[in-house]
């Protein structure tokens, strides 16, 4: 095949129990708990291996970059072998990654860890995303995906504080212990709990023409990249906060290090609560316009924190990134259930497509923030506002048609 049906694939019926959740949640996770679990490591890992922070800063653009690119081959091989091999296989590439970068003697094999851990980590993202489009349809997707991406949204708010305790405690090598032993009890309910979700019946026979072909099919296909395009945008914004947030809030705030986990720990709550309430704005006015409402905040959030850079203040710093999260929140996962409702047929290689696109995103915005000719404060600001006024102008199409559109009766 070369092109994408419209019809979608009926989701079989399913109900989101705990351990579904946990296990979706975690599958999406996982990436961002990799790359954000090791930032409070990061002095003694310089220190061991001989390198300056700076030099670290290659473990995670490394990361993001295998991450992205390796989602472009595991959706397509999704859709034609079945989830759980990949799943599976992903889970044990992860382990193996991690254990290379625990036991790492220089920088060049940590950052081969990294791509080995990134290869393992974006099947499982992938993955979470064409399992929730396996098992469900609808306003349930959109529920399903809220919860999930609450959870995957609030990693990198929790993970730099389970890392200073591990590197604080005990040593940086157990922070890859232990994100190896999240993957293994993954892996363990995965196989307890869902297992396969894509049966021989409904599986694609992907040639590599084809695959191609399917991927320019959905780069031509508005339905599918304007609101890919808007989620990426702004979840590229959030990385890109995590990634420069370490050096402003400690080097121009006076945070400690401490106080930095604790920081991000506390913008989880934040999170919790646009996740919770991002069904309920698209079962009241839409999803397209729901996502639009998201974008909008988080486009408020990055222009306050704009205004007030050229003073930094925790304050405004805070209640900007607040507004920002929030809106992502909303935006984030209302946004991925409508890029991925048409393509039920494609739910692998679709959500490997929006995999790579958010990643690019990522990639993108943690290289500019280094390498703008402006303060850090300044250069962040910058790039969340831009995100996210480019993410309200392409989800406008989409609210607009569906405001147009006649009430039921």
């Amino acid at each position: 095949m070369t092109g994408l049906p419209d019809a979608s694939v009926p989701a079989r019926p399913q109900s989101l129990s705990g351990a579904m959740l946990f296990l979706l949640a975690g599958l999406a996770a996982l990436g961002s708990l990799a790359t954000n679990i090791i930032l409070p490591a990061f002095p003694h890992i310089g220190a061991d291996l001989g390198v300056n922070e700076r030099d670290l800063a290659l473990t995670l653009s490394s990361f993001f970059i295998a991450f992205a690119v390796g989602q472009l081959f595991v959706g397509p091989l999704s859709d034609r072998f079945g989830r759980k091999g990949l799943v599976l296989g992903g889970i044990v590439l992860f382990g193996l990654g991690s254990a290379l970068c625990a036991f790492a003697p220089n920088l060049d094999v940590m950052i081969l860890g990294r791509i080995i851990q990134a290869l393992g980590a974006c099947a499982a993202s992938v993955l979470s995303r064409a399992i929730a489009r396996d098992l469900f349809d609808g306003d349930a997707l959109a529920r399903a995906l809220a919860l999930v991406m609450v959870a995957m949204a609030a990693s990198p708010g929790f993970s730099p504080l389970i890392g200073t305790a591990l590197d604080s405690l005990l040593s940086w090598q157990l922070i890859f212990a232990g994100v190896a032993a999240f993957g293994a009890v993954i892996a363990w309910v995965y196989l307890a709990t869902i297992g396969e979700t894509l049966p021989p019946s409904r599986r694609i026979h992907h040639s590599p023409a084809a695959i191609a072909g399917s991927y320019l099919s959905l780069a031509r296909d508005t339905r599918f990249m304007l609101p890919a395009l808007a989620v990426s945008f702004i979840i590229g914004g959030l990385y890109t906060f995590f990634a420069a947030a370490p050096a402003i809030l400690i080097n121009v705030l006076g945070l400690t290090g401490f106080q930095l986990a604790i920081y991000f720990a506390a913008t989880v709550g934040i999170v919790f609560t646009a996740g919770f309430l991002a069904p309920r704005l698209a079962r009241r006015w839409g999803q397209p316009v729901a996502a639009l409402l998201g974008a909008v905040i988080a486009l408020a959030g990055g222009a306050l924190v704009l205004g007030t850079s050229g003073t930094p203040g925790l304050i405004p710093l805070t209640t900007g990134f607040s507004l920002f999260l929030f809106g992502m929140g909303i935006a984030n996962p209302v946004g991925t259930a409508v890029a991925l409702h048409p393509f039920g047929a494609q739910a692998g290689l679709a959500s490997a497509l929006l995999g790579f696109l958010q990643m690019g995103s990522a990639a993108l915005g943690a290289t500019l923030v280094s390498q703008l000719p402006f303060a850090p404060v300044v250069s962040l600001a910058a790039i969340l506002t831009l995100g996210a006024l480019l993410g309200v102008a392409a989800l406008l199409p989409g609210a607009r048609t569906r405001a147009a559109a006649p009430r039921p009766a």
